[in-house]
């Protein structure tokens, strides 16, 4: 029973990661109702909460992978390419500068 509602427990939590207080409140309440031993609720929210931040870690790099792909397909420079090219404009005017004071 109690492997069954850890198992779907775990399953429901998908990307939401428990907080400190959610992981105590639960813990609270599963040994006042006394569904499980301390041990053992300390152990299950340990895994929920490792399994949320296990989620959030997985769906920050889909979501970073996705805006790249967008950035790529919508024909968008990255903020280090901007950079880049920043830069490359920066020397080009000093060459332009130093060819016009030379011609003068």
């Amino acid at each position: 029973m109690l492997d069954l509602l850890r198992k779907t427990f775990l399953a429901g939590i998908g990307v939401f990661s428990l907080t400190k207080e959610m992981t105590e409140k639960l813990y609270r309440e599963l040994v006042e109702k006394g569904q499980m031993s301390a041990e053992e609720a300390k152990k299950f929210v340990n895994e929920l909460v490792e399994r949320g931040e296990q989620e959030k870690a997985a769906l920050s790099e889909a979501i970073k992978k996705e805006m790249e792909r967008w950035r790529v397909e919508m024909g968008l420079v990255s903020k280090n390419e901007l950079e880049l090219l920043e830069q490359r404009v920066k020397e080009l005017e000093g060459k332009v500068a130093a060819l016009e004071k030379q011609g003068q």
